[in-house]
């Protein structure tokens, strides 16, 4: 994925500063210009595109009417305010059956006003008679999302994360965790996952800074805690020194636990966790009490870091059990 084709870009780093704005769902409507768009007349020739085809972008409520309906002079601007206050959640199309009987006679309608609601091409609920206001905006919020697909569009947005982050493009997995954050500040996930990217791309100060926000109640979810574990082991490596040097160590004393274990950190930092886990692993065959069984405390957590599903994770686990229970 590119930057150019992820709809939820913004700047990352501190999680409501600086991030472009990502809409997740509509605000309400003000002027002629937004009324217009979701209040309309239509034909019988015109309800294909206004109803059906519209509908599967978001409900359409069709408002049967007549001009000589008491009931329906009531009930249209009681309708037209409710969809305006819903915010673009749905639209409502209004038919004069006078003018245009066709439709409102497939569909077996009586009396009026009647009011059908068409979602994803297909009429769905309906109410007939001049219904308060209450009761127009309760069967509104039953076709349509109440929160205007925020909640939907959230999830799409950390589904984009998760699959940038997979594919190791952290900068843009920052960039979407960033535009919920200023959406959601407190989004524990959002957070998490932040700060894991920003671990990536070598920021663990903000990365830090980042996870420190998510609520108390909160820090043990299992996406914190692997953040955690990753931001743990950014700091850890930062004091290691060289790979090169570490390696020649190993050379001229393979028992140099320390150095095989400091380098088993370093691989795991630049990515290479299957050599890591390998070499931690070595260290415990080799000398089990070795640091108070550390290799084996330290794989443990690259496990947590890692993720339990992770290739390298799955793997190693298997060969650690296989060297204990062996």
């Amino acid at each position: 994925m590119s930057n150019t084709d992820n709809p939820f870009g913004s700047s990352y780093g501190a999680p409501t500063t600086g991030a472009t704005s990502v809409s997740f769902g509509a605000s309400a409507p003000n002027g002629t210009a937004a009324a217009a768009d979701l209040i309309k007349d239509t034909t019988t020739a015109a309800f294909s595109k206004d109803v059906i085809a519209e509908s599967k972008q978001q409900p359409v409520l069709v408002d049967f009417w007549a001009p000589w309906c008491g009931p329906c002079k009531q009930l249209t601007p009681i309708l037209e305010k409710a969809v305006q206050t819903a915010g673009g959640r749905v639209k409502l199309v209004k038919m004069n059956i006078d003018d245009h009987p066709a439709i409102a006679g497939q569909l077996g309608i009586q009396s009026i006003p009647a009011v059908i609601a068409f979602a994803d091409g297909k009429p769905v609920d309906g109410f007939m008679g001049a219904l308060p206001e209450s009761k127009v905006t309760e069967f509104i919020n039953r076709i349509a999302s109440p929160d205007g697909g925020r909640d939907a569009a959230i999830q799409s947005a950390l589904d984009a994360a998760t699959e940038a982050t997979e594919t190791g493009h952290f900068e843009e997995a920052a960039q979407i965790y960033s535009a919920i954050l200023g959406e959601v500040p407190d989004h524990v996930a959002a957070l998490a996952g932040l700060a894991t990217a920003l671990v990536e791309l070598g920021d663990v100060a903000q990365a830090r800074a980042s996870l420190d926000l998510v609520p108390a109640d909160k820090r043990q979810d299992a996406s914190v805690r692997t953040a955690e574990a990753r931001i743990a082991l950014a700091e850890q490596v930062a004091t290691l020194g060289d790979a090169v040097a570490l390696e020649a160590s190993l050379q001229a004393n393979p028992k140099d636990y320390q150095a095989r274990f400091d380098l088993a950190m370093i691989l795991n930092a630049k990515g290479v966790r299957d050599a890591a886990a390998d070499h931690l692993l070595a260290i415990m065959k080799a000398d089990r009490g070795w640091n108070d069984d550390g290799a084996r405390k330290q794989l443990l957590q690259f496990f947590d870091a890692w993720g339990p599903t992770d290739p390298s994770s799955v793997t190693a686990r298997r060969k650690l059990s296989s060297l204990l229970f062996s």
